[in-house]
């Protein structure tokens, strides 16, 4: 649910994997927390949740109630086949919480809503019995049948409205929820998991997730994954789009093409949902940036560090959870989790790593120039940084750190080292490897990168890497921010971009990415910013559209400028990398028309 006005909380969601609170599936809510008696509400919505969970007969499970800077999380356990009811009870019972210890404020009472055939707030025994009808009418025995003999079988299940898949990738089988198989009828003999890795993290999480199907793809597998920018299936983009959550890892989950399955986990689907898989041979955080604060109890580095290493929940055991020892909250965190750890750093002599080598753990360091894998014991060189085409001769440190964390993970995956190697020399040199990311043109006399840049970190080491090949004549910047970011986030990207001192900025919406903040809204927190950071207001123009602001820049541009692009719509950026590729083919010129690409709508 989403748009609860007039409720006591601002989002309540079922959570069908292993997520931030526990190791199952439930209900969420994010409440509203007065400051009278918020104490006594929270007891008595954990006391209520608690009786009623036992009058419905759930096994008594885990029970959160976490509260944050904005009010609390509430959340707790339930059965696969009744979330819908759980998330009635969770809204029922904090409502009734709030009533009983009179914790709404006088000057915004919360009213007493009421809909037919949902529970009744104020009388406690009328809701109990519309919540056990629900619950029964909910329960689907013959599905909770399926799900356990499949846990007895140690077999991935994947569970959404309309499908059940058993099994994963070429060993699954699917079927309808409402047309579901008996136990006898499932052919159990030809169903297997699929060797399944879980990338995520602030920054490079794209990059790492497609480097390693490249790996997995040179051993001669059939490898699937899914990303920001879409899924992908051997080497074939079926969808173009975010895909980072859920929905995306099952498309490829039940794909039957599928050998080896890469799937990128954002942060909001872990949230929103849980984690899509509850088997992995291998996790990968590649770093935590502050980023999205303000969601879903999210508001500090530590609190988004906990829920990037819910992906470690997944973690088989004999697998492995791969860390950026170079972050420092994963490297006060990582130790703390459970199982095998395998850390990688742009320092081999990082103490993290020194140490958990003369323990015998899985090492990638940079030393000298060169990347070294430890793995069991084993030392493995895998070539020279700069010889990578990923690193842009060494510059792009934030990409030597993914090309690390994905040799790591790849080697826990059983991709042999010399295969590794391999890939790491040639991934990227192909204009189709990495789109979207750190790509780079020399075209009509000036220099363009493209790359998806999303947060201050991500714009800094852009800037970094395309300032770092020489000081331009001009540097043009394009900037945009999600509308799901706080204010004082969006001002940090824009003091970011300011501190390089760009001849022109011109500030868009990102494509898809408003997030309840009106056209131009984003822009105008960046100009704002930009011009107490001291850039003129001459060098600043606002064009919503990405599109079009991508034309601005290159008519703007002239010989030995520099062009910085972070384009962030699937379309936009699909148009930006055909425009300059056509550009460079008809031997196009800065300051010259661009004649083939149709006009601006320039606002302001």
């Amino acid at each position: 649910m989403s748009d609860l006005q007039g409720l006591p909380f601002e989002d309540s969601r079922r959570l069908t994997g292993p997520n931030l609170w526990f190791g199952s599936c439930g209900a969420s809510l994010e409440a509203l927390l007065p400051g009278a008696h918020r104490e006594q509400a929270r007891l008595r919505w954990m006391s209520l949740v608690r009786a009623l969970c036992q009058r419905l007969g759930w096994v008594d499970g885990p029970l959160c109630a976490r509260v944050h800077a904005k009010g609390a999380t509430l959340a707790f356990a339930a059965p696969e086949d009744q979330l819908f009811t759980a998330t009635e009870l969770n809204e029922w019972a904090w409502q009734q919480a709030l009533e009983e210890t009179q914790a709404q404020p006088a000057a915004a009472p919360w009213p007493r809503l009421y809909a037919p055939g949902h529970p009744v707030v104020g009388d406690e025994r009328s809701a109990a019995a519309t919540l056990l009808a629900l619950a029964v009418a909910e329960a689907r025995p013959e599905l909770m049948a399926l799900l356990q003999e499949a846990r007895l079988r140690h077999l991935p299940a994947y569970l959404d409205e309309d499908l059940l898949s058993l099994g994963a990738g070429c060993g699954h089988e699917a079927w309808p929820v409402d047309a579901l198989p008996s136990l006898v009828e499932v052919p159990w003999e030809r169903l297997h998991g699929i060797p399944t890795a879980l990338v995520t993290g602030s920054n490079g999480k794209t990059t790492t997730t497609r480097l390693l199907a490249a790996m997995v793809a040179a051993q001669g597998l059939s490898a699937g994954y899914t990303c920001t920018d879409g899924i992908c299936i051997q080497g074939e983009l079926l969808e173009t789009g975010d895909f980072s959550g859920p929905m995306g890892a099952r498309a490829v989950l039940r794909d039957r093409r599928v050998e080896v399955a890469i799937l990128e986990t954002a942060r909001g689907g872990l949230l929103r949902r849980g984690l899509a898989v509850a088997q992995a041979e291998v996790a990968v955080v590649t770093n935590v940036s502050a980023d999205h604060f303000g969601e879903y109890g999210v508001h500090t580095l530590e609190d988004l560090t906990a829920v990037k290493l819910v992906v470690a929940q997944a973690v088989t055991e004999g697998g492995l959870l791969v860390l950026n020892a170079d972050d420092d909250q994963l490297a006060a965190m990582g130790p703390l989790q459970t199982g095998a750890l395998g850390w990688f750093s742009l320092k081999d002599d990082h103490p993290l790593l020194l140490g958990h080598r003369r323990l015998g753990g899985a090492t990638c360091g940079l030393r000298e120039g060169h990347l070294h894998l430890f793995w069991q014991g084993e030392h493995h060189e895998l070539g020279e940084v700069a010889a990578m085409p990923l690193s842009m001769e060494g510059r792009a440190a934030y990409n030597v750190s993914n090309l690390a964390g994905a040799a790591l993970a790849a080697r826990a995956l059983g991709v042999p080292p010399p295969v590794i190697a391999n890939v790491l020399r040639s991934f990227g040199s192909a204009p189709g490897d990495n789109p979207g990311r750190l790509e780079a043109w020399a075209v009509g006399g000036i220099r363009v990168y493209l790359d998806y840049a999303h947060n201050p970190e991500g714009l800094q080491g852009l800037l970094d890497v395309a300032v770092g090949g020489g000081r331009p004549a001009r540097l043009g910047l394009l900037l945009g921010q999600a509308g799901n970011r706080e204010d004082v986030a969006i001002r940090e990207l824009a003091a970011t971009a300011a501190r390089q001192a760009p001849d022109l900025v011109i500030l868009k919406d990102m494509d898809g990415y408003l997030r309840g903040r009106e056209p131009g809204e984003v822009p105008d927190i960046l100009r704002a910013e930009l011009i107490g950071c001291g850039l003129p207001g001459e060098h600043l123009r606002t064009i919503l559209s990405e599109e079009a602001a991508v034309l601005a820049l290159l008519e703007w541009a002239r010989p030995g400028d520099l062009l910085v692009l972070p384009v962030h719509g699937s379309r936009a950026k699909e148009t930006t990398r055909s425009w300059l590729d056509q550009l460079a083919a008809e031997g196009w010129r800065a300051g010259d028309p661009v004649a083939f690409i149709p006009g601006t709508d320039e606002a302001g």
